[in-house]
């Protein structure tokens, strides 16, 4: 082993402490997965689309904008610098949101709570990416990001149900004291697994304000991370608003209630859970072209068909099958792009990767909710579903360039 800066290389993977950093973040993401559910289910009752929209800006825009000073503050100071810092905030402020909603639950409280969310994520995200590469690499790289897609798709399989049965009893606050506890689960997890993990050197002392832009220059450089980059970007933008504006939009349109909603993103979990738990031991014999570009024209194709499902059960079927395309198309993305990108930029290369998953939801709330307020949430759907179909072609000129 060698040490740059107090940090340990090391040769082989670390699989105790990866395991601990994906139960931590499991836990943490169950309580997420219950407080989207509360929190869009009490925009909806409190403003209706117009009020999900809000709330959905007041979430992701910030968040976008962060992810670009996150890349660099994780270049610049490591990840465990950045994210016990930035998870610690969220304990605090979700075990305040709870007194605040208590006491007076209304839009611009939970538009506030949205904002500042919002900033602590953008912050914390990119640093998260770094530390997978700094466990384990090759092979095993492909596994871990396997591994860790599976809990990111069972969280919502477990937290949107109870996040639903809170908020149907009208429980919001109750949502958000819960979610401050799994946060200190994963803050717990966070302190073993990055200790000793700090900044990779920078002799050239890069201002941070710079480096903030280094994701961008890292794309500029490299047209196979460029490319990577507007596949991702195209999928997620148009995934955006059906799954976090639509569904519930349609549950109060057509009175399916909100367990509807709970079950759809359950399903789409629940076979993205199936296809990465499988990715996670079978994934590196697949050919890229399936991994990615196959599953990007599934991922379409059901997207569209999800606009016309004609009841819960129905939609929650094809979310299925969504969920497990995508469990092969995020984990193939990630890895390709975490091969490819310089090290010593990892923060700032996964902070654009981030901006093209995370940071489309304000434009397609904003696209799409805006677009939906004129033609309605049906066609509008359809919409998003015909331009999801260019994601996979530009994978296609991705792995074709090296």
């Amino acid at each position: 082993m060698t040490a740059v800066r107090g940090e340990q290389v090391r040769e082989r993977t670390d699989w105790p402490r990866m395991g601990t950093l994906v139960s931590g973040q499991a836990v943490s993401l169950i309580g997420d997965s219950m407080l989207s559910i509360a929190l869009s289910w009490s925009a909806v009752r409190l403003g209706g689309a117009g009020a999900v929209t809000l709330l959905m800006l007041c979430s992701t825009l910030p968040k976008a904008v962060m992810l670009l000073v996150g890349g660099a503050v994780a270049d610049a100071l490591g990840p465990r610098f950045t994210l016990l810092r930035t998870t610690s905030g969220r304990v605090v402020l979700l075990a305040l949101g709870a007194v605040g909603v208590l006491v007076a639950e209304s839009l611009p409280v939970l538009a506030v709570i949205a904002v500042v969310e919002g900033v602590l994520l953008g912050l914390g995200g990119p640093s998260f990416g770094t530390i997978l590469p700094r466990l384990a690499s090759g092979d095993d790289l492909l596994r871990a990001n396997s591994g860790y897609s599976t809990v990111t798709r069972l969280a919502p399989i477990l937290g949107a149900p109870l996040g639903a049965a809170l908020i149907a009893v009208g429980h919001l606050w109750m949502a958000m004291a819960v979610v401050s506890l799994t946060c200190a689960v994963a803050l717990a997890c966070l302190a073993h697994v990055t200790r000793g993990m700090r900044a990779r050197p920078d002799p050239a002392r890069t201002p941070l304000l710079r480096r903030s832009l280094d994701g961008f220059r890292v794309l500029g450089r490299s047209t196979r991370l460029r490319r990577l980059f507007v596949s991702s970007f195209l999928i997620d933008f148009c995934f955006g608003w059906p799954l976090l504006a639509a569904v519930p939009l349609l549950a109060v349109e057509r009175g399916w209630g909100v367990g509807a909603v709970g079950s759809v993103i359950a399903a789409f979990s629940g076979g993205a859970l199936a296809s990465t738990a499988l990715g996670a031991a079978v994934a590196h014999r697949l050919p890229l072209f399936a991994r990615l570009v196959v599953s990007g024209f599934v991922l379409a194709a059901a997207l569209l068909a999800m606009a016309f499902a004609p009841d819960p059960v129905v939609l929650s079927a094809i979310a299925f099958g969504a969920g497990a395309a995508s469990g092969f198309n995020g984990p193939a993305t990630v890895t390709l792009f975490q091969a490819a990108a310089p090290p010593g930029q990892m923060g700032s290369a996964m902070a654009a990767l981030a901006l093209a998953g995370i940071g489309t939801a304000p434009f397609s709330a904003a696209v799409f909710g805006g677009l939906a307020l004129l033609v309605g949430v049906q066609a509008t759907w359809v919409t998003c579903g015909v331009i999801a179909f260019a994601g996979p072609v530009v994978g296609i000129l991705a792995l074709r360039t090296r």
